[in-house]
């Protein structure tokens, strides 16, 4: 007789947030994997009498419902990119200097264990709180869990405000860039390669452009006072049939990462001049892929309110993200969102991913008092 699968125990919201955090990402859920996390976190919320409890495929929604004047959105996602060898976890250091070690623990189920215990602790917030847990985050936009919470559930996603928990190693990053990705196909002419001087080398004849990508100079823009860094180069470049044919074609794919200020329509113009001015004859430009970027969104009450919390707390200023994360969905929405989580973003789908366990309490302490507190 086969012996039964073994089970995984229950979330306990109630143990310290680094046990939360390692009995999290100690579950495998690479996207497309998420359901036994998901039914984990489920589990745990339904337990809560002071939430109603959501589930659409492998995303989860609890909420408050004490008819406060605001109503805030915290979120996650539940996936992670594929494991390296780096579970289950474990810790390095010991007191202010530790640190968790594993998949996820960076990106990004430190910062769901955040909104799990704060979920649990703060039964009677002074803000009316939806805590959304979603699935499919580091895979294609059309397949991401939030997206389709929104389609789905429009109203469960109504706020005042949004905070996302990816990584920003515990301070308030406002907004996000956004992202455009171009085609841009240069033509040539083929021939044998014994007789090139017969073609026109497609792969050479992008030089130029290359040369001008090189020697782009990115641009530091400030948006409602704070600075967003950008960012445009070729990312990857295909050409040739075959090694004794001279390629007739030649494709520079580029990512042009824009501050919040522009639209995905401005971005697009901006990279065609850029196209334009190199005067390659026959080039071609083709939009792949585009999403917009998000405002600071500092500038409403409860946002400001949360980065002066996080500010007293820690000593950290708000600043600008500069990737692009699910902030710009909330965006979308009229919702002003902003990014705050433990662990540093530049070790996101690291085979060395950890994070700092002060982080842990710290994120859980701000988040937590801004929820609680009415001077906050």
């Amino acid at each position: 007789m086969n012996a039964a699968p073994p089970t995984t125990p229950a979330l306990d919201l109630s143990t310290d947030v680094l046990t939360l955090t390692r009995a999290l990402c100690d579950v495998p859920s690479v996207s497309g994997t998420e359901t036994a996390v998901a039914d984990l976190v489920e589990a745990a919320l339904r337990r809560l009498p002071h939430l109603e409890v959501l589930r659409d495929g492998d995303a989860v929604m609890a909420r408050t419902t004490l008819g406060r004047p605001e109503r805030v959105v915290v979120a996650g996602h539940l996936d992670t990119v594929p494991v390296a060898g780096n579970l289950p976890t474990w810790v390095e250091g010991e007191g202010a200097t530790a640190e968790l070690w594993g998949r996820g623990t960076v990106d990004m189920k430190g910062g769901v264990a955040v909104q799990l215990a704060c979920a649990a602790a703060v039964t009677e917030p002074v803000r009316d709180v939806t805590w959304v847990f979603y699935d499919h985050e580091e895979v294609a936009s059309e397949l991401n869990g939030l997206g389709r919470l929104v389609r789905h559930h429009p109203d469960w996603l109504r706020a005042d405000m949004a905070v996302l928990c990816e990584p920003t190693s515990g301070a308030i990053e406002g907004g996000c860039n956004g992202t455009l990705r171009v085609e841009v196909t240069v033509p040539g002419r083929a021939a044998h390669s014994a007789r090139a001087w017969r073609g026109v080398n497609a792969v050479h004849a992008a030089a130029p452009l290359l040369q001008a990508l090189a020697a782009y100079t990115a641009r530091e823009v400030g948006v409602d006072g704070l600075t967003y860094r950008e960012s445009l180069g070729a990312v990857l470049i295909t050409g040739g049939v075959a090694t004794n044919v001279v390629p007739d074609r030649c494709v520079v794919t580029v990512n042009y990462r824009f501050a919040p200020s522009r639209s995905p329509q401005e971005a697009e113009a901006h990279v065609r001049e850029l196209v334009d001015g190199v005067g390659i004859p026959g080039v071609q430009v083709e939009v792949t892929d585009a999403a917009p970027g998000a405002r600071p969104g500092l500038d409403h009450p409860a946002a400001a309110a949360m980065a002066s919390t996080v500010q007293r707390l820690t000593g950290r200023a708000p600043a600008a993200k500069v990737g692009w994360t699910d902030v710009a969905r909330f965006a979308e929405l009229g919702v002003p969102a902003v990014n705050f989580g433990p662990g540093d973003p530049s070790l996101a789908h690291a085979d060395d991913e950890r994070c700092p366990v002060a982080d842990l309490t710290t994120c859980l302490d701000a988040l937590r008092t801004w929820l609680t507190d009415p001077h906050a």
